[in-house]
C-alpha cells in the first residue's frame, strides 16, 4: 500500500485486454504462497515509464524500425561506430536518464522490504529499479549510467562522460528521429560525421557503456552468482521479458 501512484506512459505500451480478474487472483495466490522469491525483469516493465522494448507487437522497436542495436564487435572494432553510437546516445541521455520507475518497479521494492523478494535479477540497463530503491538485485546487463574504459577499466558517470561531450563539442546540434529502448535516438550519418568522441582521461583507451551490447556475454562469475540465487529460492516470477535473449 506503500507504492505512490504516478500516471504511466502509454506510448510504448502495446495494446491489451484489461486483466482478467481469475488470473489476478491466480498471481496473488502464487506471489502469498512463495517465501523467497526469485524476480526476472526485462524492458517490458519499463514500458510504462516512457522506455520502448525491442519486441512488443506495433510499439516496439522491431515493429516501428530496421534498425537494430549496435553489436559488440563492431563497437570494439570501428571507430565509426562509436562515433555513431555516442552521438546518438549524447542526444538521447537528457530524455533517458530522466525516466522515473512506474508502479511494478516500486511493488518490486516494497517486495523486497517486505522480506517477500529474495532476488531481483534484470535484464535492463535504465537503472529504474536502483533509482525505485531496490537493492537485493543484479542488472545483468549492466547499466547505461555507468562508462568504463576497455583498456584499463577504470570507471566514471554517464552524467560525467556528458559533460565531456559537451565540452568536445560545444556548436554540435543534432535533431533526433525517434527514441530507442537503451537510451540513444535515430540520427542520419551526416548528423554525426563531426562529433568528437573523448577517450579515456587516464589511458586514452575505449569508453565503452557498461552494458553487454548484443554479441557479447555476461561473465560467468555473474551467471554463476545469479546461478546461486535462484537455488535459494522456492518461486520464480518473469516480469516484462519474452526471454529470447
Amino acid at each position: 500500500h506503500s507504492v505512490s501512484r504516478t500516471s504511466p506512459n502509454l506510448t510504448f505500451v502495446p495494446a491489451c485486454l484489461p486483466p482478467d480478474p481469475v488470473e489476478v487472483e491466480e498471481l496473488q495466490r502464487f506471489v502469498s504462497n512463495s517465501k523467497r522469491l526469485f524476480v526476472m525483469t526485462g524492458a517490458g516493465i519499463s514500458t510504462e515509464s516512457g522506455i520502448p522494448d525491442y519486441r512488443s507487437e506495433g510499439v516496439g522497436l522491431y515493429a516501428r524500425t530496421d534498425r537494430r542495436p549496435v553489436q559488440h564487435a563492431e563497437f570494439v572494432r570501428s571507430a565509426s561506430a562509436r562515433q555513431r553510437y555516442w552521438a546518438r546516445n549524447f542526444v538521447g541521455w537528457p530524455q533517458f536518464s530522466s525516466h522515473q520507475p512506474n508502479t511494478a518497479h516500486l511493488v518490486l521494492r516494497d517486495w523486497e522490504k517486505l522480506g517477500k523478494l529474495h532476488w531481483l535479477v534484470t535484464q535492463n540497463v535504465d537503472a529504474l529499479h536502483t533509482k525505485a530503491g531496490s537493492q537485493r538485485m543484479t542488472e545483468l546487463h549492466g547499466c547505461t549510467h555507468r562508462v568504463f574504459c576497455l583498456a584499463c577499466g577504470d570507471q566514471i558517470l554517464r552524467s560525467e562522460l556528458q559533460e565531456h561531450f559537451k565540452a568536445l563539442n560545444p556548436t554540435w546540434k543534432a535533431e533526433a528521429f525517434g527514441v530507442a529502448p537503451d537510451g540513444d535516438v535515430f540520427l542520419t550519418d551526416d548528423q554525426v560525421h563531426n562529433f568528437q568522441v573523448p577517450a579515456c582521461r587516464k589511458c586514452g583507451g575505449i569508453l565503452k557503456p557498461d552494458v553487454t551490447f548484443f554479441g557479447d556475454t555476461v561473465s560467468q562469475e555473474k551467471v554463476s552468482f545469479v546461478h546461486q540465487r535462484l537455488a535459494e529460492s522456492d518461486s520464480m516470477l518473469v516480469a516484462g521479458s519474452s526471454m529470447q535473449v
